[in-house]
């Protein structure tokens, strides 16, 4: 079996192994594959692995061996099925290998918005401590959770994580979900539609997939629902969010903070309004990406592949 990684670059920059995939075929492994380089790379291909490349039509019909693709991710939404299915090419993902790993980076965004622990420690490394009269000093009020309650959209399994550690600071939960409603409710939690948890959270979450009910769904009058003193958080999929109404609601005071790590287009354009907004954090899509959680894609990619070459395919969505 021929197997090509199209993009595993971003996967496993060197820390973690391929050789547990090399002992299923003969293995080519690309960090980065440009649009227009797939289809050469996978003309002998039997079995191609990728992230974020997109398997069309017109790529589909340069790939004649192509028997599997195997998705590094639980969302596949690169894959074009219609096209899939007719050419009975097998398609598998990673359904969960990041609900823990979500849940304490987006507990990290809440916490730099609270504490600012970043800034601080930039400006006592600058001098700021040094030069200071006072024995302590802050560069803005800090917030404290016990007590708060934090609105979380989607409770999911990395929705009810995020909860679990939201309940342990002392906060109490305010979840909206479409789906079900997976947990009893209690003293700590109970289910709201979005209105009153908009008006009623000091902390937003979201944790919802994007749909397109979803797209856009805090826009300008979403976030003239919320609080002044609320702070928003999104480390699931950055077009849930209007990128520009946010930003116009920050720079006006109508919220009071924000921390993303998704954007609607990556890696921005230079003109992305929310990279000069007030008070919002920013970091690169790495919510999935501890060594962790890399490691459990790698190996429950390693083990899809491993059963479509024996002929007991798993985990598939085609």
């Amino acid at each position: 079996m021929k197997i090509v990684v199209l993009d595993g670059g971003l996967l496993n920059p060197g820390d973690l192994s391929w050789e547990p995939l090399h002992a299923l075929g003969e293995v080519t492994v690309y960090d980065t594959t440009p649009a227009d380089k797939a289809a050469q790379r996978l003309r002998d291909a039997d079995i191609a692995i990728t992230n974020k490349v997109a398997f069309s039509e017109d790529l589909l019909a340069h790939c004649p061996r192509l028997k599997c693709i195997a998705v590094t991710a639980t969302g596949y939404n690169i894959i074009d099925l219609e096209a899939v299915r007719a050419r009975q090419i097998v398609v598998t993902n990673v359904p969960t290998y990041g609900t823990a790993t979500v849940a304490q980076f987006t507990t990290a965004l809440l916490l730099a918005l609270c504490n600012r622990v970043g800034e601080h420690d930039a400006d006592v490394h600058a001098g700021g401590w040094s030069k200071s009269q006072s024995w302590c000093y802050w560069l803005q009020p800090m917030i404290e959770l016990a007590g708060k309650r934090v609105g979380i959209i989607g409770y999911g399994r990395i929705g009810q994580a995020f909860g679990a550690i939201a309940q342990a600071m002392g906060m109490t939960v305010l979840a909206h979900s479409t789906r079900s409603r997976p947990l009893p409710e209690s003293a700590q939690l109970r289910y709201v539609d979005l209105d009153t948890l908009y008006a009623e959270a000091d902390v937003i979450s979201l944790h919802c997939p994007l749909t397109p009910q979803t797209k856009g769904m805090i826009n300008r009058e979403a976030l003239a629902k919320m609080k002044r003193s609320a702070l928003l958080l999104n480390a699931s999929r950055g077009d849930l969010i209007n990128e520009a109404d946010l930003a116009a609601a920050l720079n006006e005071g109508r919220i009071a903070g924000a921390a993303v790590d998704v954007l609607s287009s990556e890696p921005p354009g230079a003109d992305n309004p929310l990279l000069s907004a007030k008070n919002c954090i920013i970091t690169p899509h790495i919510a999935w990406a501890s060594v962790d959680a890399r490691g459990r894609i790698l190996a429950t990619t390693v083990e899809n592949v491993r059963a479509f070459i024996t002929g007991e395919p798993q985990n598939r969505v085609d």
